[in-house]
Parts: C-alpha cells; structure tokens; sequence
C-alpha cells in the first residue's frame, strides 16, 4: 500500500519561499500512470489543487501559481518538492500531497493515496 508523508517548516516569514517535501513509500513515483499533486487547503476554504509530477517527470501546475510554483522530484529518494516563492499570509494553510490515476484540478479529486497534511503559517 503506498503511503505518502508530507514534511517541511510549520512557519514562514512572509516574502520567503516556502519548501516542501512528500515522502513516497510503498511504490516507486515513477510507476507508469500516476500523478503526484500538491494540494492546499487555506481554513475556511475549500481544497485547492496547485500542480502536479507525472510518473515521466513532467510538471503540471495551477496558472494562478505558475508564477511562483515549482514542483521537483527525487527518484533516487522516491520523493518530490514543492517550492512557492514570496508567500504572503493568504498561503497559510494545510498543505497535502496526494496520488491520483488521473490530474483533476478541481474538486471533486480522485485520490487513491493521500498524506495527513501539514500546517503552513506564514507570517507577516
């Protein structure tokens, strides 16, 4: 059974960037047909997708945060990294990594894994 595990700093200054990290254990994230997604779920709000890694190493990510997002990956550790540049406050939220057979990025998602989620607070 595949089991992700999200880790990283529970607080960031405002204007810093933010880094990430989803452990991947039970399966290889480069088995064909899977997509690794971050995901973020500010309080009150809604879950909202931010990108994706695709098995062959291809990116994916929300044009409201193209600017910003950049999504690695480590085959070598079986993980991969979210980066989000120049957070501000309204990044605040709980941040997931999910596997998913296909990229929705809109609600209602299909996940066949996902991890517990971590706090992120940002700071002003």
């Amino acid at each position: 059974q595949v089991q992700l595990h999200e880790s990283g700093p529970g607080l960031v200054k405002a204007s810093q960037t933010l880094s990430l990290t989803c452990t991947v254990s039970g399966d290889s994230i480069t088995t064909n047909g899977y997509y690794y997604s971050w995901l973020r779920q500010p309080p009150g709000k809604e879950l909202e997708w931010m990108g994706a890694m695709a098995y062959s190493g291809g990116p994916s990510y929300n044009p409201s945060l193209k600017s910003r997002i950049y999504i690695e990956r480590d085959t070598t550790k079986n993980k991969f990294t979210l980066l989000l540049g120049s957070v501000t406050p309204e990044d605040t939220a709980v941040y997931y990594c999910a596997r998913s057979r296909k990229v929705k990025t809109t609600p209602p998602y299909e996940f066949d894994s996902r991890g517990q989620g971590t706090q992120v607070t940002v700071s002003s």
